[in-house]
């Protein structure tokens, strides 16, 4: 099929910036669609329909498909590909059936204001996305492009920075870009101050740490007064340890089966944006706290699962990883998570008592893998010398699940 579906990306300049292709697609076009700002900037064309973008906007793809065959054109902000509505479309359209003009993105005018090399910034939206998205970006140096939601971003992420100690951060925030209403005003976070922007807007962040904050790495093992805990947290070495075995790679799943204080489904996810976790938690106090971690350290996308396992595993997107980290005498448990564990999975699990080290001697002998004894030890006073102080010794067992042939 030859694309019938155009989408074209459009500045603040409005047509006045298309090229010719771009124009000719708006002009053949039966059907036009958009969001109301972009119609507006566009004038009317005798006999051509103008369809605005439902609210919710989960039906405009319906909207679009049912014109398939006719010449239909499609406005998008900038460069629609990117965490625009032609990578939205591009899901449920064959390639062959569309055809994109991205025009400047936003994210390219500001780099070019700026004179920021664009490959050396990192980019977040926060466009229907949670703000605390930002927290794993902030380390000093960075510089960060941030997709605003709507007026309010701008005064929220100056208060976010400097509640996290980087209120020295210089940002600016740039209106209407590539408009004649385009508008540029810079601050430090802490002089910020809480005036609205416009709507459209983005924000540019040096980030520069105040006086004593301590910046956390991607990296797994984060201080354990990193997070909120009534006690149930895999401590820091532990945890590192536990997360190398686990091995995290894009795009994976993890199910961090009594979740505890959440951390090691949180540091799953820090460590790449496309990692996913699900937690599961029956104790109520702790699934607060699992959220309340989650947002701090910036995956507020980490789910909550609220339950005891097995019964709340049942009907779960199947992990490619397992944490169990309560549960492990609980009949059931092992045995539904390594049913529901992809091929080529890994499954891992923390034994401290006698009984759980004796529950994972004997999985091993029946699913293999490997048992490692972790034993470690910190130094501290003792009048005025220092003694070692060794914490209770962990038993760590992995296990891959063989590759379907």
């Amino acid at each position: 099929m030859s694309a019938w579906l155009t989408v074209v990306g459009l500045g603040e300049d409005g047509p006045d910036g298309l090229g010719a292709a771009a124009r000719a697609a708006l002009d053949g076009a039966a059907v036009l669609f958009g969001g109301r700002r972009h119609l507006d900037l566009v004038p009317a064309r005798p006999g051509q329909e103008r369809v605005a973008w439902p609210s919710p906007f989960e039906r405009a793809v319906e909207l679009v498909l049912a014109r398939r065959g006719q010449p239909v054109c499609v406005l998008a902000s900038g460069d629609p590909m990117f965490y625009g509505v032609g990578a939205t479309l591009a899901r449920a359209v064959g390639a062959d059936e569309m055809r994109v003009l991205p025009a400047p993105s936003s994210l390219s005018l500001a780099a070019a204001r700026l004179g920021w090399p664009l490959q050396e910034v990192t980019v977040v939206s926060v466009t229907g996305r949670p703000l605390e998205l930002v927290h794993p970006h902030l380390v000093p140096g960075a510089r960060l492009l941030v997709l605003s939601a709507d007026g309010g971003t701008p005064a929220q992420l100056a208060a976010l920075l400097a509640g996290r100690g980087f209120g020295a951060s210089r940002l600016t925030l740039f209106e209407h870009l590539g408009g004649p209403r385009e508008r540029r005003v810079e601050a430090s976070a802490a002089g910020w101050g809480d005036a609205p922007a416009a709507d459209l807007n983005l924000m540019a962040v040096e980030c520069r740490a105040d006086a004593g904050a301590v910046p956390l790495s991607r990296l797994a093992g984060l201080p354990d007064d990193a997070y909120q805990s009534d006690g149930q947290l895999t401590k820091r070495d532990i945890r590192a340890v536990t997360l190398a075995r686990l091995a995290p790679l894009p795009g994976e799943l993890l199910w961090d089966v009594g979740g505890g204080s959440g951390s090691i489904g949180i540091e799953w996810m820090r460590a790449h944006p496309s990692c996913r976790a699900i937690a599961v938690e029956s104790d109520s106090g702790r699934q607060q706290t699992i959220l309340v971690n989650a947002a701090a350290l910036g995956v507020p996308g980490l789910r909550l699962v609220a339950g005891a396992a097995p019964e709340a595993l049942a009907g779960l997107e199947p992990p490619d990883a397992i944490f169990i980290g309560g549960g492990l005498t609980v009949p059931g448990v092992v045995e539904a998570c390594w049913a529901a564990l992809k091929p080529g999975g890994r499954l891992a699990a923390n034994a401290v008592t006698l009984q759980t080290e004796l529950a994972v001697a004997g999985w091993r002998e029946r699913l293999g893998g490997s048992l490692t004894r972790l034993s470690v030890a910190q130094a501290g006073p003792l009048g005025r010398f220092d003694v070692w102080r060794t914490a209770l010794p962990v038993t760590l067992w992995v296990a891959d699940k063989p590759r379907q042939a």
